[in-house]
């Protein structure tokens, strides 16, 4: 059964210790509440990070997918019809990646149980990086970015697919309301889990904009840093290139 935490996660150690906690204890349930979630539309989120990747300049190139997950983004990628390469998915919550290694079937994705705060590969090792609805979750983000440029090669562009609030105000009274007080009796319904889906609203509000976002990037040595939002500002693709 789903342990039940003193508090929503908070910083440091607790903050990575309960959130690995969380993803691996929904893994069995992600994918469906993944999708019933956000009604399909992180499937067409997902499209146009990999486009915004640029793979097709290094097509046979070797790409990190971090907090991989159960291998959504990473499969994006290796599933595209001119794509030669490699894709290397690693998240620490190994659950996750036992879920989703059905939905492999001979794609070119590696699995590797790893924390994106100490990544197990050599600086300069890919040709790009991914990390979809991720970062938030990093219980030091500027760590995480600077761990993302050191694996990167020279000119390597990360992608970032993350939630965020949306500016209109409209639309943000009608998405916080969805958030805070529907999404999380589904996901406790669905799941079975009695505080994931309460975290997740609040992880989203606490988390940075897109500029501080940018900003944070920059701070880690990339540059080019930008983003465009997507549905209303719901979520953002954020790109950064390591000079």
């Amino acid at each position: 059964m789903p342990t039940t935490p003193e508090a929503v996660p908070s910083r440091g150690e607790d903050r990575e210790r309960q959130v690995q906690t969380i993803f691996s204890e929904i893994a069995p349930r992600y994918d469906l509440l993944n999708h019933v979630l956000s009604m399909n539309i992180d499937r067409a989120w997902r499209r146009r990070a990999v486009d915004t990747l640029g793979w097709t300049d290094r097509p046979a190139g070797t790409y990190l997918d971090a907090c991989a997950g159960t291998f959504d983004l990473g499969l994006e990628l290796a599933r595209r019809g001119d794509f030669k390469g490699r894709v290397v998915a690693s998240d620490f919550a190994r659950p996750m990646l036992v879920a989703g290694r059905s939905k492999l079937d001979g794609a070119a994705v590696a699995p590797v149980c790893g924390d994106s705060l100490r990544l197990p590969f050599p600086d300069d090792t890919f040709d790009g990086a991914t990390v979809g609805f991720g970062v938030r979750n990093l219980s030091d983000l500027d760590a995480g970015f600077c761990e993302f440029h050191r694996v990167l090669k020279p000119g390597a562009r990360l992608v970032v697919l993350e939630f965020t609030v949306p500016p209109n105000p409209i639309v943000r009274a009608g998405y916080m309301l969805y958030f805070t007080r529907i999404l999380p009796i589904i996901g406790r319904i669905v799941s079975g889990h009695p505080w994931a889906y309460t975290y997740l609203p609040e992880s989203v509000k606490e988390f940075p904009g897109p500029q501080e976002l940018a900003d944070k990037l920059e701070g880690a040595g990339f540059a080019e840093a930008g983003w465009s939002l997507v549905t209303f500002g719901i979520a953002a693709i954020h790109w950064a290139r390591k000079a």
